[in-house]
């Protein structure tokens, strides 16, 4: 029957074991494969894939990736660009010090970056402040206007959570919002040094970027939210609950930016035991 089929003996072995157990395994891994796309909707495989794992089980990212192929469940985008910011300014910008040090912890460097949000009859206009190596958000503010007011409302948020330590660098854009005098006043009063990212090198601010654009696909463009105060708390909301405590990131080895500084802490702590104990 083999030869006749043309199929190999090990193939019609292995075939014969998929009729039995194949399709009840495809639908043991599309529930949940399903459930986590619906919690994280620009989930791809490999988060899919790192939760999966993250739960206890062991799946290979290829039959994840053809599952969410046949229930049309891969993410297609469509990238947008939209300037937001306006360095066409005769105020002092800062030079580029990101890449002078290599971070070890998490309020060594701040990413500072805005973006606007569409709501369902006006555009407002949001400020983050991200810690660059945990990718945790420690502020932000949601305003009618770009201009100084809003990154100032943005900036003792994160000073209220954060403990700054001396040259500490904050990064952001060459833009007014940033380089204004009552900004960067405030900055150097606080012991941080000022960075600015260098202009025609959009990935000095890939991490802000990133940010922005998760924030975008997985909330606002989920949700038209009706006026400033409704999307002022599906923010909050999201941006505490989800990117902070659940959203798994790929520059931590697929953990979040909470349980990363958590666990970073407690590292710490025995490594501080371990000195005291010689």
């Amino acid at each position: 029957m083999a030869e006749l089929t043309r199929v190999s003996r090990a193939r019609f072995y292995c075939f014969d074991q998929e009729t039995e157990t194949g399709l009840d395994r495809a639908m043991d891994l599309r529930d949940p494969i399903q459930r986590i796309a619906c919690e994280g909707p620009s989930y791809g495989r490999r988060r899919i894939t790192a939760e999966w794992r993250r739960r206890g089980w062991t799946v290979n990212p290829k039959r994840v990736h053809r599952l969410m192929r046949e229930d049309n469940r891969l993410c297609a985008r469509k990238p947008r660009f939209v300037r937001t910011t306006d360095s066409d300014h005769g105020r002092k910008v800062y030079p580029n010090l990101a890449q002078e040090r290599i971070l070890t912890g998490t309020d060594q460097r701040w990413r500072a970056d805005l973006t606007y949000v569409r709501l369902r009859e006006a555009f407002v206009f949001l400020a983050l402040l991200l810690a660059a190596y945990s990718r945790r958000v420690m502020g932000g503010a949601l305003e009618r206007t770009r201009k100084e007011e809003l990154t100032l409302s943005a900036l003792p948020i994160a000073l209220s959570r954060r403990v700054v330590e001396p040259g500490l660098v904050h990064h952001s854009d060459r833009g007014s919002p940033y380089a204004s005098t009552d900004y960067t006043d405030w900055l150097q009063q606080n012991g941080m040094a000022i960075s600015m990212w260098r202009q025609g090198h959009p990935w000095d601010q890939a991490a802000g970027a990133s940010l922005m654009k998760t924030l975008k696909y997985e909330e606002v463009h989920r949700n038209e939210d009706r006026d400033l105060a409704e999307a002022r708390a599906a923010l909050r909301e999201f941006l505490e609950k989800v990117y902070n405590g659940k959203r798994l990131h790929c520059a931590l080895g697929y953990v979040p930016p909470a349980e990363f500084e958590a666990n970073l802490a407690s590292q710490q702590k025995e490594a501080a035991a371990r000195r005291l104990l010689r």
